[in-house]
């Protein structure tokens, strides 16, 4: 602390910078007149070189907090001053603002690089009233708010009150990273909703394509398929169709994110193959939508009516993950190394991820091979594949799911290709 302070004049200067640029905005604020707001530009000037006053001179602790005391006190008859029927904004936002500026003064002397930074920081919350305003009360729905509040109780409270330990019941997977990947995929499903609010799947298809398999590919494929039935136009079909294939990037763009999670040290070894099927997918929607580059689409195609997260929905992926889990422990229990297999085939027809992150926590407590884990991982997404196959034949007619499943199929076949031949992966997956 010593060394901080030898120089105070720093320090003051910096409160005295913050205090203004704080109080400038305060000023544009505060009006004229009787009506006017308690504070401005100098007051705020003079909060911030007090606070900063008070930690130069002060032998302890002692002059600081009571001058924070005596703000605070100012701040609290500004407020009932100002408070009456007649005022236009009875907000505590300059009175708040005043104490927090003390503060930042004090923090001036401390440290003047963190204090500047945090004077920054203040004048921007208070110059962006408007936008935080209406950001609040007009772009975010009620449905919104209501699931940014499950995504956070699910990061602050689930995920951190789970159970560490791994369950030999679950083949290794412990509940907390059951948590973590369902975080993981609500949150991801909450950027794909805000991206496509963004931009709209009418000004970016094939994006909305990719963000949807983020929610679920399966559904996508057959949201599009659905929509492209009902479409006259050659051209948008192909189009629509290279959408949908477009899903399947997402599918290994997932898998890498559960591999991060479920085993940590297999996913430099899983990335080729995952870069080279989401990469063949990419190409393959591309081919597809510039075949139909040149149709109209009658009408956007709706991904997602329902709101981007549910609660319910968040606790079948865990139940779903925790089922999965179980009966691959089992199978392989039973059955030996065939019953990973077994056990994978049968739970991909349902859902890829699932098994995904049952195989690679069974790598990551040491049940199984490498090998086999990357193995499982291609074997899931290669099951998924047909069923997801079956799903875009009968939502969109035979021309729509060949079209999807050669996309869908070339990716998984490149990213076997890469795992049978990657130099890095020549010995641990054979």
């Amino acid at each position: 602390m010593s060394g901080e302070l030898g120089q105070p004049w720093i320090g003051l200067a910096v409160a005295l910078g913050v205090g203004l640029l704080v109080g400038i905005e305060r000023e544009r604020r505060k009006g004229r007149g009787p009506g006017r707001s308690a504070a401005g530009m100098r007051s705020f000037a003079l909060v911030t070189m007090a606070g900063a006053l008070a930690q130069t001179i002060g032998a302890d602790t002692a002059l600081v907090a009571a001058g924070a005391v005596a703000v605070a006190t100012l701040a609290a008859i500004a407020y009932w001053r100002t408070s009456g029927p007649q005022a236009t904004d009875p907000g505590l936002t300059t009175e708040v603002a005043l104490l927090v500026s003390y503060l930042v003064g004090v923090q001036c002397v401390r440290a003047p690089p963190l204090g500047a930074a945090c004077g920054a920081v203040l004048a921007g919350l208070l110059a962006a009233r408007e936008n935080m305003h209406r950001f609040a009360t007009e772009w975010l729905s009620d449905a919104e708010v209501q699931d940014a509040l499950v995504l956070a109780a699910v990061a602050l409270v689930v995920v951190p009150l789970a159970p560490a330990e791994p369950l030999a019941i679950l083949g290794g997977l412990s509940l907390r990273k059951v948590a973590t990947l369902v975080l993981l995929i609500l949150a991801i499903q909450a950027a794909a909703h805000v991206a496509r609010r963004l931009l709209g799947p009418r000004q970016a298809l094939a994006l909305s394509g990719l963000l949807g398999g983020f929610i679920s590919s399966t559904a996508t494929i057959a949201t599009f398929g659905a929509q492209s039935r009902n479409e006259s136009d050659a051209a948008a079909r192909g189009a629509l169709a290279g959408a949908a294939a477009l899903s399947g990037a997402a599918t290994w763009l997932q898998a890498l994110v559960v591999c991060a999670v479920a085993s940590p040290s297999l996913w430099a070894s899983l990335l080729p193959p995952a870069a080279a099927g989401a990469a063949v997918a990419t190409a393959g929607a591309w081919a597809l939508a510039r075949v139909g580059a040149g149709g109209r689409i009658q009408d956007a195609p709706t991904l997602a009516e329902r709101r981007p997260l549910r609660l319910r929905e968040a606790l079948c992926v865990a139940g779903l993950l925790l089922a999965v889990a179980a009966m691959v422990a089992w199978t392989r229990a039973q059955f030996g190394s065939g019953g990973l297999w077994i056990g994978t085939a049968l739970a991909a027809l349902a859902d890829a991820h699932a098994p995904i992150a049952a195989g690679l926590s069974m790598h990551h407590v040491g049940n199984i091979a490498a090998g086999d884990a990357l193995r499982a991982v291609l074997l899931a997404i290669g099951i998924n594949t047909v069923s997801r196959t079956v799903v875009a034949t009968f939502a969109g007619g035979a021309r729509y799911g060949l079209r999807v499943a050669g996309v869908l199929a070339a990716s998984v076949a490149a990213a076997g290709l890469v795992l049978a031949w990657w130099p890095a992966l020549g010995t641990l997956a054979a």
